[in-house]
């Protein structure tokens, strides 16, 4: 049996839940529906949590893609699709790529790309160079920053 919660105790845990780390929207409400809330208490607990700014998209997108490029190093595509998944506006969207310093962006792909090259191990060049492009393609870089760099290789 699964304890059930007031509105009260629903919104300190939830306050709890945010403080601790940013959160879309999306995650807020699975989790209070995890917790069985009822939707015109996930309603008041979303304002609620919005209010008193524990909830703030905006704020979630930057630090999701700032932590996400720098710690995992992914691309500005793959960072995009994975907020659009979040159901994050456009808006804020645009606003957390701008977190990312272009030059930063360009080094952190360029070393990325030379250390990928390094330690594919494929003695067929053009296998080697589908490798590296997919695995660069897939951490999210945009594919005509892959392309020259690819063909950059000998």
């Amino acid at each position: 049996m699964q304890k059930s919660y007031t509105v009260e105790e629903a919104k300190r845990k939830m306050e709890h839940y945010c403080a601790y780390q940013e959160r879309c929207h999306d995650e807020v409400v699975l989790k209070l529906k995890s917790l069985n809330m009822i939707p015109q208490a996930i309603d008041v607990i979303m304002v609620h949590l919005l209010d008193n700014n524990y909830l703030n998209e905006e704020r979630f997108a930057c630090s999701f893609a700032r932590g996400k490029f720098r710690i995992k190093h992914w691309g500005k595509r793959r960072i995009t699709n994975e907020l659009k998944a979040r159901n994050i506006s456009r808006y804020n969207i645009e606003r957390a790529l701008k977190e990312i310093p272009e030059g930063e962006y360009l080094d952190a792909f360029h070393e990325l790309a030379d250390k990928q090259w390094e330690i594919t191990l494929e003695s067929n060049i053009q296998k080697k160079k589908k490798k590296v492009m997919d695995y660069l393609l897939r951490k999210g870089y945009e594919s005509n920053l892959v392309q020259e760099k690819i063909y950059a290789f000998e």
